[in-house]
């Protein structure tokens, strides 16, 4: 069988947002071209004693992806076009043009579960659908997410920020706010944590029935997780459903360009004394978020690191 392939050209720094629109409408598997060096990190996994210099960046990114042959590409590529418009109002994605070309049958769909095997973030392990728990394993904590039902997995830097700061900061029976929840992983953590009752907001209706499998593998009860569509940033419905002043930790991994409208709007739904939880924040953005949890009247608590990426946590006095 042979494949359409669809290059997306957009911008190195929106590539992770991106990728997730494109989980968003059903797009599990993505190939991304850029000219971004190589980190120390990545470098040290090359056993090459000097490498080659690579082409300046140039700030563009092309992602391929991949469809078969008899897909109704028509109705497809009219919902990526959408999302991605609908992320252009919050997000710089370039560009965003999309190209088409062909190529050989390739297992596109399932050949990068390869790659994805069950890991820790620290004392949690994380385990796709398709693998079992070690026996030695069945002590400890354990989220079945499943990476095809869409967002985040766990594996990404910043998810694991966040996983960090909740288990510092979550004590039994709070409630929890998570804006951006796609496969609803913080949430679940959240309560498997001692959470009492979490709710998560998303723009994509796909997070619902995305959350909801989740739920389900990792036997969360259905009242102790609340899904809402909806921008909670200018949207007064979504922000009277969500409530005010009712939350004790408010989490957030998205990204800079979203965190910095988002973060004086949503300190009307925090408790005195609530802790705010942010990610997806690329190391040069550090500043521009700090200096919008202040500008919003929180307390800044604690920045963490992990690669290029920023947790910044903040708390409402």
């Amino acid at each position: 069988m042979k494949w359409n392939r669809f290059t997306l050209k957009t911008k190195t720094e929106a590539e992770d947002i991106v990728i997730c629109t494109l989980a968003e409408v059903g797009i599990e598997g993505v190939e991304i071209q850029d000219k971004q060096p190589l980190t120390d990190e990545d470098k040290a996994q090359m056993f090459v004693d000097i490498m080659p210099e690579g082409p300046a960046d140039d700030g563009i990114a092309y992602l391929n992806f991949y469809l078969e042959e008899d897909a109704d590409t028509e109705a497809i590529l009219k919902d990526v076009k959408e999302a991605l418009e609908d992320l252009r109002s919050f997000v710089d994605i370039g560009e965003a043009t999309i190209t088409e070309s062909q190529t050989e049958d390739k297992d596109w769909i399932n050949n990068w579960k390869q790659y994805f095997h069950q890991f820790y973030v620290d004392d949690i392990l994380i385990v796709p659908s398709w693998e079992e728990v070690k026996a030695e394993d069945k002590d400890k904590m354990i989220l079945h997410i499943d990476p095809g039902t869409a967002f985040g997995t766990g594996m990404h830097e910043t998810t694991q920020l966040v996983i960090r700061q909740l288990k510092k900061f979550v004590k039994p029976g709070m409630e929890i706010l998570d804006v951006g929840t796609g496969s609803g992983i913080l949430g679940i953590v959240a309560l498997k944590l001692g959470a009492g009752h979490v709710v998560g907001t998303d723009l994509d209706p796909c997070a619902v029935p995305a959350v909801s499998e989740n739920k389900e593998a990792n036997q969360i009860e259905e009242k102790s997780f609340d899904m809402m569509i909806g921008n909670i940033i200018d949207d007064k419905e979504v922000q009277d459903q969500v409530g005010y002043e009712k939350y004790d930790i408010v989490t957030a991994n998205i990204l800079a360009d979203v965190l910095v409208p988002l973060t004086p709007v949503i300190v009307a739904q925090m408790k005195k004394g609530a802790y705010y939880i942010t990610s997806g924040i690329l190391d040069v953005k550090e500043d521009v978020v700090v200096k919008a949890v202040k500008d919003a009247g929180l307390t800044l608590v604690e920045v963490t690191h992990q690669g290029e990426w920023v947790s910044v946590t903040a708390r409402k006095d």
